[in-house]
């Protein structure tokens, strides 16, 4: 019998910049909703005895706002420069199309800047209409935008381009592209991307 497809999602790219700038564009809350269109807005709310920051964040679609809890830890410590960051979040919005989840960066020194990585999974929202539609469509388009929002974060690295300046489209300022973005890991290994989750993702979750 054939392993289980695994949902969760992956998304990889190369960025040339150092690491403290990687670090510094994706650990500051303000700064991270800059160029990560998953969010809006996100800020912080309390941070606990072990360092992990407890957040609120936001998705402003225009008719509707998508509000939700998370809690994160970063971690710098790591083998030959390794850097880790573990997340958790959740939302009562009955529409929004994910509901709790689970997930974690990791950034990798490579000899002309980071190799950032992420992996994470989720609970459809949307009930039973979600659960169907979320490996055909959600999904799927839940990823693009992530890798997407990479790319857009890599010319802010690399480049400086403030990320309201990058486009979708090809005739109006920079673009950033998806594609990119690797979606699956260039080795072998682990049934799961998230079995390569770093302790402090469990340590979240207790």
């Amino acid at each position: 019998m054939g392993r289980a497809r695994d949902r969760a999602l992956y998304v990889e790219i190369d960025i040339r910049a150092p690491m403290e700038t990687v670090w510094s564009l994706t650990q500051d809350p303000v700064l991270h909703a800059r160029w990560d269109a998953r969010f809006s807005r996100i800020v912080p709310t309390g941070l606990r005895d072990d360092g992990a920051q407890e957040f609120r964040y936001e998705l402003g679609l225009g008719v509707h706002t998508i509000r939700g809890t998370g809690v994160s830890l970063g971690e710098r410590r790591g083998a030959r420069g390794s850097r880790t960051s573990a997340l958790v979040f959740d939302t009562d919005d009955r529409l929004s199309p994910l509901g709790r989840g689970r997930g974690y960066w990791r950034y990798l020194p490579t000899e002309g800047g980071v190799r950032f990585i992420t992996g994470y999974d989720y609970e459809p929202g949307w009930g039973p209409l979600g659960r169907l539609l979320d490996p055909l469509l959600t999904r799927r388009l839940v990823w693009r935008l992530t890798a997407w929002s990479f790319d857009r974060l890599r010319l802010w690295a690399e480049q400086g381009v403030a990320p309201e300046r990058v486009r979708w489209w090809r005739l109006a300022g920079p673009r950033a592209r998806a594609g990119r973005c690797r979606s699956r890991p260039q080795r072998g290994g682990s049934a799961s991307v998230m079995d390569d989750a770093p302790d402090s993702l469990g340590a979240l979750e207790r």
